[in-house]
């Protein structure tokens, strides 16, 4: 059996997809160890699984929220300017220190998250074995396939590729800082040169949380990439959701909504006050879960503006199995848990892969758009009903749920790693390279 180490992004959702793959390991007998700076390790709720904090010089406790509330709102340039910069210093950070602490616990392999270049460059640098997860959009790069970030559709022509290339160039220079920070340590290590996430990712296996049906039509994605669909805990039941007891008491004949705007968007009071007034003006039952984002006094403001139930985290796939449907940031969980349930949705993208996401629903024809920023109630109700009343969309929820069910999760996942690393641990390696 071998010993994982996982280097991902220190946000809540990535770290709960990525716990949900290190609970299967570790239920296949295998050992799993999270490395990342201090505060991190909140994130992590399963007692079977490691953390091995790193960094605290440089990102000490208590440092984290204000980097996570950089992140949750980029606002204008210089913010987004801000947003980088912690994310090239986390990469430097993970450089540095990562080498002597894979080495003082004997890792035999690196779990990669594809939104932290450290993962592989430290991996490709110290010669271990390593898998690469997207737990966002997949930034593997192909020409005319618009980035991750980018909010406009797919379009096979000359006119649609030469707009992917330009929205690139663009955006890598955008992220120059952070670029700069893959290439010095690239050199560092010996490595050939690499500037961007997508040089940094596993020739061994890539796995994807989204399916092939629902992302843009690729050409040229490698042998070794698997789209396996959402990293979901394989335990069943209560035991497997903290938030069972969250379920409303949904009452038949009126439609059911659910509003998420995931976890560090959820303290978007305004947008949430738009959402619960459109539900009212639509006379449907709407269930807020704003993941801790708000407190008690405007919990009780969005009751009053027309949302029926209103708390901090619900039990999301059992929800949405129930609602009519579903408005959301677009977050990739959320999404692909509301295509799995069939459940139409209203996307408000805000940051990040949302503009990605919301873009690929839309190809797939799976739910509508709108603008979180100008969005207003009136425009919310429209396009909410039209969910609730087109029957277009049932047919191709129901394909890509079922795709969904096919793509295999988190058990497929791990079959996938345990057959590309092909691992002995460590020590046994070391006395291979000996003999």
């Amino acid at each position: 059996m071998a010993h994982f180490g996982v280097v991902a992004p220190a946000f809540y959702s990535h770290y709960k997809a990525l716990q949900a793959l290190a609970g299967a390991l570790v239920a296949r007998g295998h050992r799993v160890t999270f490395l990342h700076r201090p505060d991190a390790a909140a994130y992590l709720d399963d007692a079977r699984i490691g953390f091995h904090a790193v960094g605290a010089g440089t990102h000490p406790p208590g440092s984290l929220d204000a980097v996570a509330r950089r992140a949750a709102n980029p606002g204008g340039p210089l913010r987004l300017r801000r947003v980088i910069a912690d994310m090239a210093g986390s990469t430097d950070m993970l450089c540095r220190e990562l080498p002597a602490a894979i080495e003082a616990l004997g890792i035999d392999a690196i779990i990669a998250d594809q939104m932290e270049a450290a993962g592989g460059l430290v991996a490709d640098g110290l010669q271990l074995p390593f898998v690469s997860i997207a737990n966002a959009l997949p930034v593997n790069r192909e020409p005319g396939i618009p980035l991750p970030v980018m909010p406009f559709a797919y379009e096979d022509s000359e006119k649609g590729r030469r707009m992917v290339e330009g929205s690139t160039r663009v955006y890598d220079w955008m992220m120059g800082a952070h670029g700069r920070v893959i290439a010095d340590h690239a050199q560092r290590f010996g490595l050939g040169p690499r500037s961007a996430l997508h040089d940094c990712l596993s020739p061994l296996a890539q796995i994807s949380q989204t399916v092939r049906e629902f992302d843009f039509p690729r050409r040229e994605a490698p042998a070794h990439f698997h789209h396996v669909g959402p990293l979901r805990p394989l335990a069943q039941g209560p035991a497997a959701d903290p938030y069972a007891h969250a379920m409303p008491d949904v009452a038949d004949g009126k439609p059911f909504v659910f509003a998420s705007l995931g976890t560090m968007q959820g303290g978007r009071f305004g947008l949430f006050e738009r959402i619960a007034r459109a539900c009212r003006r639509e006379g449907v039952q709407l269930l807020v879960a704003h993941c801790g984002g708000l407190d008690a006094r405007q919990e009780d403001a969005l009751r009053r503006a027309g949302a029926t139930w209103v708390c901090a985290f619900a039990p999301q796939r059992a929800v949405l199995e129930r609602a009519d449907a579903v408005i959301s940031h677009a977050g990739v969980n959320t999404v692909l848990d509301a295509i799995a349930a069939r459940t139409p949705i209203l996307a408000l993208p805000i940051a990040f892969d949302h503009p990605g996401m919301a873009a690929r629903m839309l190809h797939a024809g799976v739910g509508l758009h709108a603008s979180y920023r100008f969005a207003t109630s009136g425009t919310i109700a429209r396009k909410l009903r039209r969910l609730l009343d087109d029957p277009g969309f049932a047919p191709k929820l129901e394909a890509l749920s079922g795709a969904v069910a096919r793509a295999g999760g988190t058990a497929r996942a791990v079959d996938i790693i345990e057959a590309a690393l092909r691992l002995a641990p460590r020590q046994e390696r070391r006395q291979e390279t000996a003999a």
